[in-house]
């Protein structure tokens, strides 16, 4: 009887152990080929395709993140996707962007998803063809329709604007046929040309910044025609933008109350990025904006684009070894210290214009203006170059404090050389 319970508890081992190799083995091939649906072409995409949901049929699970772009109600400290009006949370902006659109609309970007959307409503009226460059996946197409990048731009944003179904979509980033990563903005492709930069050579990790650095980054138009073009020739800092402006001539607008001749930094991630400590170690945007994630056996690129302060599990723990909390600390840490700047450059900003419009005022001359105006300049000029950025300075935390700390000192010696001109008509006082 012992022996025929001995037997008895060995074959029910061993229908135990056959039962659990072959689960082992229909899993394994389960995800053999669930890994291979990742590859599955359900549909041909055409060249220029703008509709992220023909895309979608062949990659679904980067579209559900895709369309995850369209929430708008995450707001970190110092970003995140909900829509406020800077100026109503800071009226300093009114004053500093006194003669220019922003002082009266200057909202907080939202996702990809909206970027058409965003555009067209905006109360600052975009006039040229060159505003629609970067807001919309119908672009690469209206580029070929156009037939070069001058006639894209010279024509009037409402005929694009007109036309455009989509926001930034598949098509801006991915080639539709081999699904790799592309540059479709010439104004990038051109940039780097003239700093000798073969794209050709560029490895995948540097091709998924590139794709970011199509747009977030500082630009202006160029001549009559408003030739989207970007300010790199000298170099990426905000010193050799600021020769590069100086000795092309150019401003954006003149300040309403100083009559400086000012710039308008748009939003220059790419630059100050690229001063920083983890494009030095050679992270990509992708990595934290948009990390790899599991969903079953596919790794994917997580195509839910947002600050990494929404998502650290997923984009600060894959490198650093500390707990969410620590993390999270660490960052708005940096962010405090560069928003204590940032304000004491908008104050000490506002005190130059008040000393230059008193100077005015008082009867001084266009002549005896010239250095505070030019002052002005190169003070808001730093401090916009970090304010319009949108990482309130994480992206290279050094290189934020510097240019602050020059934005500061260059107010005051605005406010300082206006002082003395206005001095100048009382010298008894």
């Amino acid at each position: 009887m012992k022996r025929i319970a001995l037997w008895g508890l060995l074959l029910v081992i061993i229908v135990g152990i056959t039962a659990g190799i072959t689960a082992l083995l229909v899993n394994i091939m389960e995800r053999k080929r669930e890994a291979e649906e990742i590859a599955l072409k359900l549909v041909e995409i055409a060249k220029n395709e703008p509709d992220p949901a023909v895309w979608g049929q062949n990659w679904p699970r980067q579209y559900a993140g895709y369309l995850r772009t369209r929430e708008s109600n995450e707001r970190t400290k110092y970003g995140g996707s909900v829509p406020y009006q800077k100026v109503e949370e800071n009226p300093r902006l009114k004053r500093l962007f006194a003669g220019n659109p922003f002082s009266k609309d200057y909202k907080e970007d939202r996702g990809h998803a909206w970027s058409l959307v965003d555009v067209k409503e905006t109360l600052r009226e975009p006039k040229a063809g060159t505003c629609m460059t970067c807001k919309s996946g119908n672009v690469p197409g209206f580029l070929e329709e156009a037939g070069s990048p001058a006639k894209f731009y010279a024509t009037p944003f409402a005929e694009w604007a007109a036309k455009a179904q989509h926001g930034v979509s598949c098509v801006d980033c991915h080639d539709a046929k081999t699904m790799n990563l592309r540059i479709s903005r010439p104004a990038l492709l051109e940039a780097l040309q003239r700093r000798g930069v073969d794209i050709s050579k560029a490895t995948r990790q540097e091709m998924r910044t590139y794709v970011c650095a199509q747009c977030h980054v500082e630009y202006y138009f160029r001549g009559e025609g408003k030739y989207l073009t970007f300010p790199w020739d000298k170099g990426l800092t905000i010193d050799d933008i600021e020769r590069y402006y100086d000795e092309y001539g150019f401003k954006d607008f003149t300040h309403a109350e100083s009559g400086a001749p000012l710039l308008k930094m748009q939003h220059p991630e790419f630059e100050l990025f690229t001063t920083g400590i983890h494009y030095q170690a050679g992270v990509s945007c992708a990595d934290c904006h948009m990390p790899y994630k599991r969903e079953g056996a596919i790794k994917i690129s997580d195509h839910w684009v947002r600050s990494p302060l929404l998502n650290i599990a997923g984009s600060c723990m894959t490198c650093h070894r500390a707990s969410e909390q620590e993390l999270r600390e660490r960052v708005e840490r940096i962010q405090d210290r560069t928003y204590s700047l940032l304000v004491r450059a908008e104050e000490a900003i506002i005190a130059a214009i008040d000393a230059i419009k008193a100077a005015k005022e008082a009867g001084a001359s266009d002549e005896m203006l010239q250095e505070a105006r030019l002052l002005h300049r190169k003070a808001q000029l730093r401090w916009d170059f970090i304010s319009a950025e949108n990482s309130m300075g994480f992206h290279s935390p050094q290189e934020a404090a510097r240019i602050l700390g020059e934005a500061i000192d260059y107010a005051r010696q605005a406010e300082l050389s206006a002082l003395r001109a206005k001095l100048a008509l009382s010298p008894t006082q």
